[in-house]
């Protein structure tokens, strides 16, 4: 089992785990291969250095940390990223296609005030916005997609 470093066109890094790298390679060219955190399927290959065990090696010397330790780093801004959108799925019901529609009934009335999350197109995005129907679009990972754990 191979595990390669990857990233996507919107500079997400994560890990990959495959048999080798022509299964990467066969799974990435039919896109399969999907970034976890924003589900671009434009996916490249990050060069690693293996860990190598020299004997005798010294312990590389501690360097200075230009940045305060409190600075949160890339994997903990996404594993946040991802808890938010589990976190927005469990609060909201997906109406799925119907958006639009129960985005309108709740604003005008018509059905109680809720946590709604569905698709809609730009189009219909636009008029709910000419309509004063705030919405806001965000990407779900295709992992979260099933039922939410």
């Amino acid at each position: 089992m191979k595990v390669l470093n990857l990233r996507c066109a919107n500079g997400h890094g994560f890990e990959g785990w495959f048999a080798s790298d022509a299964e990467f390679m066969d799974q990435n060219g039919r896109g399969l291969v999907e970034c976890p955190l924003c589900a671009d399927q434009v996916v490249t290959r990050v060069p690693s250095a293996p860990r190598l065990n020299i004997s005798g090696a010294r312990e590389p010397q501690a360097q200075p940390n230009p940045q305060p330790l409190s600075q949160p780093q890339a994997a903990d801004l996404q594993a946040a990223w991802m808890e938010s959108v589990r976190a927005l799925m469990q609060r909201t019901e997906d109406v799925g296609e119907r958006f639009a529609e129960e985005a309108r009934r709740i604003h005008y009335g018509e059905e109680p005030a809720r946590g709604i999350r569905g698709q809609a197109t730009p189009q219909e995005r636009a008029a709910l916005q000419e309509e004063g129907i705030e919405t806001v679009s965000i990407p779900v990972p295709a992992a979260l997609k099933g039922p939410v754990q």
